[in-house]
């Protein structure tokens, strides 16, 4: 190729790669656009009444739809509401506030999710008499996690503190449990004077199949991670999704509570991709949903399935930005998703994955795609770090320090950060490292831009 020639290829890829960002930017802020237009639309059924506030906190997505369903609820009732995440809620306005419903889910181990952690700082920090407000707690939560509904029960308790009233008293949602939902469909209905009561029930699942498994970790010390490729059965086109977002898998035996997987791969490839570690209980048993998947689900056969947009993971407004991508074990699902769509928008080098697992000869998954982005330019830098290779534990937290300069710079760039993968040890080793590195103010500041982003489970 002469030099003429490549740098007419340069130009072209640069040209369509900010013609993606600009597209993802478009996307994104018509997507605001919409939704603040929707939210003020709720606040003129009856100008001479003070608004509800619905104030929510969402990781992956389902508090901010029950607070829609809420705030619809009470606006076909005639109440004027402001609808708005928890995280842009001022003190001031609070203070204000006469009537609000909080709609809040708790992340990980009593955690506040990372759009709220401002609103979290300043309950940490004490906060102003509430004397005026009355309010009432929806709490999400999973009874699998010790801290169940810790956030909300820390919220509720932390109102009360203040002198704000209860409306009634806190509701507790464990997963999607349709008498607690119930519960606080009536009690909202009660507040708004009505009792036509929608159906809230959640999306209905899907039927998808499954068309390839292969085991990604033959020979390794850790449970076998497995690689699932599955389609939309009866030849229904492929849906579409985003880098980051989740599916719920309903597995047999256990209607009560689908499973959330992070999608592995975008629509472009044809497939839905999932990686699912095996999970084995203490008496030898095979987790009901993993076990399923990973080894008596037969290739061919059917699986109930559903999407579910996960806004707190997605791009948003860093398309444009590099990426710094931290995750360990099955945590390499959403940061491939997101390496995927970097690749198919042919995007400069402007990625930097630090990946933890245990052994370099078992445990590389993926590593022919990490290869190849890298020789392709979409993968600037590419940190493998293996616990069992070398006689002192070393994980992707210890390779953050090492690299504290290096990340420095990145951020001074205007990098963003994602991490993705397990609550337990990594997510909070690697909260503590950039905050050791980067400062506990900027890293706060980051995750309140949107430029800190987290899918830890």
């Amino acid at each position: 190729m002469t030099p003429s020639a490549r740098l007419l290829a340069a130009g072209a890829v640069a040209l369509a790669y900010l013609a993606f960002c600009a597209f993802i930017t478009w996307r994104e802020r018509r997507r605001r656009t919409a939704a603040s237009r929707d939210a003020a639309a709720l606040d003129h059924a009856d100008a001479q009444a003070s608004p509800v506030l619905v104030a929510f906190a969402s990781q992956t997505g389902f508090a901010e739809q029950l607070a829609w369903q809420t705030a619809r609820l009470l606006h076909t009732a005639g109440v004027p509401v402001r609808l708005l995440p928890l995280g842009e809620l001022r003190p001031d306005e609070l203070a204000r506030t006469e009537r609000a419903l909080f709609i809040v889910s708790t992340y990980g181990e009593g955690d506040a999710p990372d759009p709220a952690s401002a609103f979290a700082r300043h309950m940490a920090d004490g906060g102003a008499p509430l004397p005026r407000l009355h309010h009432a707690v929806l709490a999400l939560g999973d009874r699998s996690y010790a801290q169940f509904c810790g956030f909300g029960r820390r919220l509720d308790a932390w109102l009360q503190a203040q002198g704000a009233t209860p409306l009634f008293a806190r509701i507790e949602l464990d997963n999607e449990d349709a008498a607690a939902l119930k519960q606080w469909q009536q009690q909202v209905a009660h507040l708004a004077g009505t009792i036509d009561v929608p159906d809230w029930q959640a999306p209905g699942f899907d039927d998808w199949r499954l068309v390839e498994r292969r085991v990604l970790n033959d020979g390794s010390s850790a449970a076998p991670v497995c690689h699932l490729e599955l389609e939309p059965a009866d030849d229904t086109p492929l849906p579409d999704w985003q880098a980051g977002d989740l599916v719920q898998v309903q597995a047999p035996g256990d209607p009560q509570r689908p499973r959330e997987y992070t999608i592995a791969s975008v629509p472009s490839a044809g497939r839905l991709h999932l990686m699912v570690r095996q999970e084995r209980h203490p008496d030898g048993g095979l987790g009901v949903a993993s076990g399923w998947l990973t080894t008596h689900l037969p290739v061919g056969e059917r699986v109930p399935l559903r999407l579910r947009a996960h806004g707190s993971f997605r791009i948003g407004d860093n398309a444009a930005r590099p990426l710094v991508l931290i995750g360990n074990g099955t945590g390499l699902a959403g940061l491939r998703s997101h390496l995927a769509a970097r690749a198919e928008a042919r995007a400069p080098d402007a990625c930097w994955l630090l990946f933890g697992e245990r052994q370099a000869a078992h445990d590389a998954h993926y590593a022919a795609d990490t290869d190849r982005w890298q020789a392709d330019g979409v993968l600037a830098l590419v940190d493998r770090v293996f616990s069992r290779d070398q006689p002192a534990r070393r994980y992707v937290q210890h390779r953050v320090l090492e690299e504290a300069e290096r990340l420095r710079a990145w951020v001074a760039d205007g990098a963003a950060i994602y991490v993705c993968g397990s609550l337990e040890g990594m997510a909070a080793g690697v909260d503590e490292a950039l905050a050791q590195v980067l400062g506990a103010d900027q890293l706060a500041a980051l995750a309140d831009a949107g430029r800190y982003r987290r899918d830890v489970y």
